[in-house]
């Protein structure tokens, strides 16, 4: 999916992002984008264009930030399974 440059895409990111509570990982994939273009657009660029959908979008990467360690350790858990189950 193309999404243009610029303001259109920041609120786009954000409001995605707010709407299903996602990591930026998760929106970088849907988007097809990178994940610091994700992250520069979010923190960087939305401050600037929509401030109440910034405070809302920095609540979310607060929290992913928060259980980063978990979401991992889960991940490696899957992994480890998935390769002993083939």
């Amino acid at each position: 999916m193309y999404i243009s440059s610029g303001k259109e895409r920041c609120v786009l990111l954000a409001t995605y992002l707010v709407e299903n509570k996602a990591t930026v990982r998760a929106v970088a994939a849907r988007f097809g984008i990178s994940k610091s273009t994700v992250h520069k657009d979010i923190t960087q660029n939305l401050k600037r264009v929509n401030r109440t959908l910034y405070e809302q979008t920095k609540e979310i990467l607060d929290l992913n930030k928060k259980e980063r360690h978990l979401r991992g350790g889960e991940a490696t858990k899957q992994k480890y399974q998935k390769n002993k189950n083939q």
